[in-house]
């Protein structure tokens, strides 16, 4: 069986695939570390797949590698399709630091395609030349250089203004650098094209519990009031804040889950509302995002 555009693939091995369910997690999921990978679900039956999967694979292979393809073909891997719900083809989905980021259904324009594409690429962040300064931008930041950081990423934001990478890392590094008020201001300039782009969202995250912690009230004492009386919610809250402040990241979920268990519902839901807040702050595949999503999860499904 000739497989959805085969005749008309080009020579762009190494970043347009068919993938099977003994390759998604290599070509997918752990490929989408390095660059987003766009995954194509289609069916040899299906009418617009057959205009869809080349119109895809042209506006990829016009980026040659700064973003991947996996083509599956859901008839002959049908437990990819059903783990990932999928009820029509043609569907799309995009990933990135092994999250799906981004998706859609049925054949769309051109200038459709040529958006979602630029998207994932701003939001890769990657251009070939650009990759090892934004490694070396973050590792400044590591290593306490705020101010060298935010000078790096102003550059590269020079050479590419929809790197939403560069974006993301100057406002963390303004918020390291204790200006809230300059991350504040960053972020409203940063590009509509990539203002919902992970890194952005995250930077914009960090912001928020950045202005929260200067408000925190001190640890010890927080701590006293809550095992004084462990229903009082505020005290509580405000305890999550202060640890997350202090750095504690993980114990600010612990006593956020505590809150969420005792009463969901307490201040409009605010203990999930920071929970997210502090999960997008985080990277995708961070262990205390990834288990701290688990444990709300089983509480709002118990």
């Amino acid at each position: 069986m000739m497989l959805q555009g085969a005749a008309e693939q080009p020579a762009t091995g190494d970043y347009i695939k068919d993938v099977t369910e003994a390759t998604f997690m290599a070509e997918v999921i752990d490929a989408s570390m390095q660059v987003p990978v766009i995954v194509d679900f289609w069916a040899p039956w299906c009418g617009p797949c057959k205009t869809l999967g080349p119109a895809l694979e042209a506006e990829v292979a016009r980026h040659k590698g700064r973003v991947k393809m996996a083509k599956v073909d859901v008839d002959q891997n049908q437990m990819i399709a059903q783990q990932l719900r999928i009820q029509s083809v043609p569907t799309v989905y995009a990933f990135f630091q092994g999250q799906p980021v981004d998706a859609f259904q049925g054949a769309i324009p051109a200038s459709e395609i040529k958006k979602f594409v630029e998207k994932l690429i701003a939001l890769g962040g990657d251009d070939g030349g650009l990759g090892e300064a934004l490694e070396a931008a973050e590792q400044m930041l590591a290593e306490g250089a705020h101010e060298d950081a935010a000078e790096t990423f102003r550059a590269i934001i020079g050479e590419e203004a929809e790197n939403a990478q560069a974006w993301g890392g100057l406002v963390r590094a303004l918020i390291a650098g204790g200006n809230e008020e300059a991350a504040a201001t960053a972020l409203a300039k940063v590009p509509a094209t990539i203002a919902t782009a992970g890194p952005v969202e995250a930077a914009r995250a960090q912001l928020q519990l950045a202005e929260q912690a200067a408000k925190a009230g001190p640890l010890a004492d927080l701590e006293a009031k809550v095992t004084a009386d462990p229903a009082d919610h505020q005290a509580r809250f405000d305890y999550a804040t202060a640890l997350h402040a202090g750095g504690q990241v993980e114990e600010a979920v612990d006593q956020l889950l505590e809150l969420f268990r005792r009463d969901r519902e307490w201040n409009d839901g605010a203990a999930k509302a920071q929970l997210v807040t502090i999960f997008d702050s985080l990277k995708p595949n961070d262990p205390v995002a990834l288990k701290g999503r688990r444990r709300l999860s089983s509480l709002v499904f118990a």
